[in-house]
């Protein structure tokens, strides 16, 4: 019965289309090639919808309807035949000659590794139990890991599937709430789309000419405030009503310790630094090995440790003196005395020939340069001070370092201060959490920073950084001894599956809207569009609306690269950033995988979830994230700083 009403929505979605295409056709005084082109565009969507793969799709639409407009124009059918080809030739190599789409297969790549290292769930474990008192600590945990996994992997599919095997039966065996679990796990596996490295990114720069790297800087705060939206929600419903996410038990938030471990906390003291510091004392050594006691001390003062590189990075950046450039900006230009040209040197006048020097020929000797006996004869007294060029005592002075500004201080005040805080609160079971976080969260956070900031800071192209997280994700799984000749191929198959429907998506892209120009629909779409005298705002909102309307029947990979290039030519019109505009696009598309009835993730985690979690149940849960979307989207509009921030400082924009 349910499966019925999904089919009668999306028969009823396809036949309002095909009634708005009938409408436009009938209402028209006059048939254009334009018209054709909006019809090609209703045709491709119902196609779609009825389950036609989207690439090829594209491209035999592109090419029948080239093929019309060719031949409507007065060709012969031979002619439009060749024209439709070459065409059809000439935008597929201009696709595939774009070196920003070598990063996907290695970024796809990177993905598959980590995927199959099995990090997920020490990752999962490890988050749960240091945020165990948090309210929602497993809806929490799960969001937390659902945001770094699919930031490492990008893979919406993978996370939410992995998510719905491993956290989805620890909530409901903890008394969650299934629709709460539900859209903690689908909302939270959908982050990849978004936080970099993000292949949607990847995609809409190609499609737009936006800079990858631009966009990676500028998705990057937009991501972390969607997940901090999403939890601050867990955590509020959790408050407001426990009933939907019971809090954890004192049995569930029990952390066993070693053997070893339990012999110092028992003789010494539970609070780890200064326990570990006073059973170093010989006799105080309760039988356990110095070598022991050495490494768990190395591993509770790696915080200490990080807080002193930072402080001392910090410090040298805060103390940097003046560049010596900025403090002699007043020097003259050395020349030919004070007159040199503005050019540089004068060229030496002509005077027919050279001349002999200046003095008396017959000597035969060569006369002192004017003023050069008053100089011989007033030599430089042994005290005397040389006089310097203005400006260069200025910059010498300039050369110390600089004293520690106030907020520098601050800084390290408050950064100390929580140090102390976080030993004195450093019991034993909290340092294995941290050692459990060490060898799952850590790995992950060190290659999505390495990947990111190398991408972020001009460090390497995307292409360059893609295959630096491609090598870091072979060392994940050679670490964690999972890599063999299985994970290899499999990794290897799935990556050059998923390459190969983007690049096709790619190709059948512009194939399509070559078409589409062609036809004149985008001059008609640009020429409605501009009669409605939109402001800059209400244009936003529209084409928003529009995004946020085809997320319910498409995928996101559709909308990109159908609907981009009809909204991209229409930014300049209105003075929309075409930077600012796709990351608006990008917390959008969040919607493609959380909307019915083409709401992937829902259908990801049904396929893992017990047989009485419902698929309605699923879409419920999903219903506030959406929501969630929409503020966040609007907190994006109202506060274009958040996203654009980053790219201004970084590459001055």
């Amino acid at each position: 019965m349910k499966l019925r009403k999904e089919l009668w929505f999306g028969f009823t979605l396809m036949a309002v289309i095909v009634a708005g295409a009938v409408a436009l056709v009938l209402g028209a005084d006059e048939m254009t090639n334009g018209h054709y082109g909006l019809l090609m565009l209703a045709l491709v969507v119902v196609a779609i919808m009825l389950g036609f793969p989207t690439a090829f799709t594209l491209m035999g639409m592109g090419i029948i309807f080239t093929f019309f407009a060719y031949h409507s124009g007065g060709q012969s059918v031979a002619g439009a035949v060749k024209q439709t080809l070459d065409l059809m030739v000439q935008r597929a190599f201009s696709v595939m000659s774009n070196d920003v789409l070598i990063s996907i297969p290695l970024f796809v790549f990177m993905g598959y590794l980590v995927e199959r290292a099995n990090l997920i769930e020490k990752l999962f474990k490890s988050l749960h139990l240091s945020m165990a008192r948090v309210p929602g600590s497993l809806a929490v945990a799960t969001l937390f890991t659902c945001a770094v996994f699919a930031t490492a992997t990008g893979i919406v599919g993978a996370v939410v599937t992995l998510m719905g095997l491993l956290a989805f039966p620890q909530m409901l065996k903890a008394g969650y709430d299934v629709r709460v679990s539900a859209g903690a796990i689908t909302a939270g596996g959908c982050l990849g789309i978004l936080i970099p490295p993000s292949v949607l990114l990847i995609v809409y720069g190609a499609t737009a000419g936006v800079s990858v790297v631009q966009l990676y800087a500028g998705a990057f705060f937009p991501g972390l405030m969607l997940a901090g939206l999403y939890v601050v929600y867990v955590i509020l419903v959790a408050k407001l009503k426990p009933s939907l996410m019971p809090p954890l038990t004192a049995e569930e938030r029990h952390v066993p310790l070693p053997a070893l471990t339990q012999k110092i906390a028992d003789a010494v003291s539970n609070t780890a630094l200064p326990a570990l510091l006073r059973a170093l004392k010989g006799a105080r050594n309760v039988d356990v090995p110095t070598g022991y006691l050495l490494r768990q001390l190395g591993v509770a003062l790696l915080p200490a440790l990080l807080f002193a590189l930072v402080t001392a990075w910090s410090w040298h950046l805060n103390t940097a003196p003046a560049k010596a450039e900025a403090a002699i900006e007043g020097l003259e230009e050395m020349g030919f005395g004070g007159s040199s040209s503005p050019g540089g040197l004068a060229e030496p006048r002509d005077e027919g020939g050279l001349a002999e020097p200046p003095g008396d020929a017959s000597d035969g000797d060569l006369a002192e340069p004017p003023g050069s006996e008053a100089a011989a004869s007033e030599p430089a007294a042994p005290g005397d001070d040389v006089q310097e060029p203005p400006g260069v005592a200025d910059a010498a002075a300039s050369a110390g370092r600089t004293p520690p500004t106030t907020g520098w201080w601050i800084g390290a005040g408050v950064g100390a201060l929580a140090l102390v805080a976080f030993y004195a609160l450093l019991t034993f079971q909290r340092l294995e959490i941290f050692k459990m976080l060490l060898s799952s969260f850590f790995p992950l956070l060190v290659l999505i920073l390495a990947v990111l900031g190398s991408i972020v800071f001009g460090l390497a192209t995307p292409t360059e950084a893609a295959a630096v997280g491609a090598f870091g994700g072979f060392l994940l799984a050679v670490a964690y001894k999972q890599f063999n000749a299985t994970v290899l191929k499999e990794s290897v198959f799935l990556t050059a599956k998923t390459s190969a429907m983007v690049c096709w998506l790619f190709v059948g892209s512009a194939i399509f809207s070559a078409a589409f120009a062609l036809l004149g629909g985008q001059e008609l779409v640009e020429q409605w569009v501009m009669g409605l005298n939109l402001s800059k705002t209400e244009f936003l909102i529209l084409s928003q609306v529009i995004i946020f309307i085809l997320g319910w029947p498409l995928e996101w990979t559709e909308i990109i690269v159908i609907f981009m290039p009809i909204f991209i030519p229409l930014l300049d019109n209105f003075g929309v950033d075409p930077l600012f505009f796709g990351l608006l696009v990008a917390l959008n598309l969040q919607t493609a995988f959380l909307s019915p009835p083409v709401a992937m993730s829902a259908f990801y985690l049904k396929g893992v979830s017990p047989p009485h979690v419902t698929l309605n149940q699923i879409f419920a849960g999903m219903l506030p994230f959406m929501g969630i979307q929409v503020i966040a989207i609007v907190l994006l509009y109202l506060f274009p700083g958040i996203g654009l921030w980053l790219p201004q400082v970084l590459y001055g924009r």
